[in-house]
């Protein structure tokens, strides 16, 4: 019934000949509620439906419109007041990820800050004379450990109690960690490590619940009321997501600036020897700047985030669920327990190349500048490479919604390109890490960072929670999360044990199988309507999803493996249609029941245009006819939904 992603003819289905009572004014207008013209041919075929061909000129034409719609509203923005574009990006775009910024900024910092305190308190966090070796490195166990901790338990808890409870508790569970930080101490120095280390696993926590709450609070926000996707919705879904993600680069490259920034200001310069003094001012004072930001962020999500739940609580509210809804979890490792796999096992691969990118940096450092004992001339490459990371988080905003690229091939071309350029130093270490050739080795340094950012790093945040239904949408979210962790984990272990050149020997494996995981078990939801993806799902929870058969199980819109398990196999653009009709006169029939008990009767969660128009013109004229599960003829699937008729 399908085309199949190589582009081939599917059915070229005409909704104006479904419905032989409909006139054409009324078919218009069901086509614009059904079949939107962004997805959709104005002959009702899907995108993804079109011969290759086709398909190409269909999404082009389709984004270079997009593209000057939103020119032209910029232009007209900017004519009004030259600094509202900037208010717009600042509100849509850097609120929704600030959590994440804050996180990038702190979390780095730690990295960051570990070589000037090894510097100025040698006795302790070089020498390990007076402090434990085994808390130093505690310190990196116990921030990826509160980070798992935070995923798990506030992803659990944001489904259950609500989106918005968890972006609160987030930011005051990170302002409180940053005060910790700030004020860290002992009354030795191995005292105060272990302080530190506690600090650190504390603020994790927070930081581990910003990654499922941002994620599917970003996805959520801009949804009207009512609905699950628009065509903002559809159309620059990832793009707001992946621009709230990129806020972690910019809070790296903010902390690493302002590190350099507080050393000259506090240390009058950056060469050694660097006094307890200075070095105490710097790292303090760089965490109790972003405490500030953070008390502000605690206040505008309570204040101002007052809807963030909306989607959730309307789910429940369908499936007839108060609480946690233990019943979607099950049915999520049934249904999509391979879809877990991916977005985990792919998060995985991707943590293990995103810590282990830092293998390069020391490594050409040394042979450039070889008797450099200033911590300055590290941080000015790690400012650097935080900038080509940046270029690399926006391209993958700009191209993530693309339709014929997306996230699914960004993902793979960004693992595939991870592993050659971590297999080719490796295999040629010695070639690339001389003098003569180390520039090339500080290049592959940038563009491993680049496609890591263009790629599994942004791909692996969004598909996380795009895959799986609203119910459980933050507790996937958090177990992939949780998963990528353990992959920080185990190279933060593995680095421990081996030398370098061992490191460029296993990591680049990581890569190709994050490529074998994409390839196998990742669907891809670009273009994907999610409205369509919770009409799968409450088919699913009633036991009935052989009886669905729209785009969500569209063989573009599956992984590989679920298309071998034949789940694609219902898809029918003509009886889907026809469905969906039958879905909105239920709806229709509901809402004018209610209109007649109640003249105050508003239209809350219904479709725009089902009580106006056409569409309710053409419901009005055929209430009456006696059969109404019949269309021509044509026998329709149970279903009505049990909520919309009471």
């Amino acid at each position: 019934m399908a085309g199949d992603d190589n582009g081939h003819d599917g059915p070229h289905v005409s909704a104006a000949h479904q419905f032989e009572d409909m006139s054409t004014h009324e078919t218009g207008a069901f086509n614009k509620l059904i079949r939107p013209d962004d997805i959709y041919t104005p002959e009702g075929v899907y995108w993804a439906d079109l011969p290759f061909g086709q398909r190409i000129k269909f999404v082009g034409a389709n984004d270079a419109a997009e593209a000057r719609k939103e020119l032209r509203s910029i232009w007209e923005m900017t004519k009004k007041d030259p600094l509202s574009p900037v208010s717009y990006y600042f509100k849509n775009m850097v609120l929704p990820g600030a959590g994440l910024g804050l996180e990038g900024y702190v979390l780095f910092s730690i990295g960051n800050v570990t070589p000037l305190l090894a510097a100025a308190f040698p006795a302790c966090w070089s020498k390990y004379t007076i402090c434990n070796l085994d808390w130093i490195n505690a310190l990196g166990y116990l921030e990826i450990a509160g980070i798992i901790v935070g995923q798990i338990l506030v992803g659990f808890l944001g489904d259950w109690v609500g989106r918005r409870w968890g972006l609160i508790q987030d930011a005051t569970i990170m302002f409180l960690g940053l005060i910790m930080l700030t004020a860290a101490w002992g009354v030795t120095q191995n005292g105060w490590v272990i302080c530190y280390a506690w600090s650190l696993f504390f603020y994790g926590v927070g930081v581990g619940g910003e990654y499922p709450m941002t994620a599917t609070s970003g996805m959520e926000n801009a949804v009207g009321s009512g609905k699950v996707s628009t065509k903002e919705d559809r159309m620059h879904r990832g793009r707001k997501v992946t621009s709230a993600f990129l806020m972690q680069g910019w809070g790296q490259l903010i902390n690493q600036g302002l590190l350099i920034v507080l050393l000259l200001c506090f240390h009058g310069g950056g060469s050694p020897p660097y006094s307890e003094v200075s070095a105490q001012w710097t790292y303090r004072v760089s965490f109790a700047i972003p405490a500030v930001g953070t008390l502000w962020l605690v206040y505008y999500r309570t204040y101002h985030m007052k809807a963030a739940s909306r989607q959730l609580i309307a789910s429940k509210k369908k499936h007839s669920v108060t609480g946690y809804d233990s019943h979607s979890l099950n049915l999520t490792f049934s249904y999509f327990g391979s879809r877990l796999l991916a977005t985990a096992g792919g998060w995985f691969a991707n943590d293990v190349f995103f810590y282990g990118n830092k293998l390069f940096q020391s490594q050409f450092i040394s042979v450039i500048l070889p008797h450099e004992t200033s911590i300055m001339p590290g941080w000015l490459f790690n400012l650097i490479n935080v900038g080509v990371s940046l270029v690399g988080y926006y391209l993958a905003s700009f191209l993530i919604d693309n339709k014929l690229y997306g996230r699914k091939n960004m993902q793979i071309v960004g693992f595939m390109m991870d592993f050659i350029f971590f297999v080719v130093p490796g295999f040629h270490y010695a070639y690339y890490t001389s003098p003569e050739h180390i520039h090339a080795f500080q290049t592959i340094y940038f563009l491993s960072s680049f496609f890591n950012q263009f790629g599994p790093n942004a791909v692996t945040f969004i598909v996380a929670a795009e895959v799986f239904p609203v119910p459980i949408r933050a507790t996937a979210h958090g177990i992939s999360a949780a998963t990528g962790k353990l992959g920080a984990l185990v190279a933060a272990i593995m680095y421990s044990y081996v030398g370098v050149q061992t490191r460029f020997y296993v990591v680049p494996w990581f890569g190709l199988a994050g490529v074998f995981l994409t390839v196998l078990f990742l669907p891809d939801t670009t273009g994907l309507d999610l409205r369509e993806q919770e009409r799968r799902w409450y088919f699913i929870r009633q036991g009935r999803d052989h009886d669905y058969h729209g785009i969500a199980v569209h063989p573009k819109h599956l992984s590989l493996w679920e298309r071998m398990q034949g789940v694609g196999k219902h898809y029918d653009p003509q009886l889907d249609y026809k469905q969906r009709v039958q879905e909105y006169r239920a709806e229709w029939e509901a809402g004018m029941a209610k209109q007649a008990e109640d003249d105050a009767f508003f239209v809350d969660e219904a479709e725009d245009g089902l009580f106006e128009g056409h569409v309710h013109k053409y419901f009005e004229r055929t209430s009456a006819e006696k059969n109404m599960s019949k269309t021509n003829g044509f026998s329709l699937p149970p279903g009505p939904d049990p909520e919309l008729e009471k």
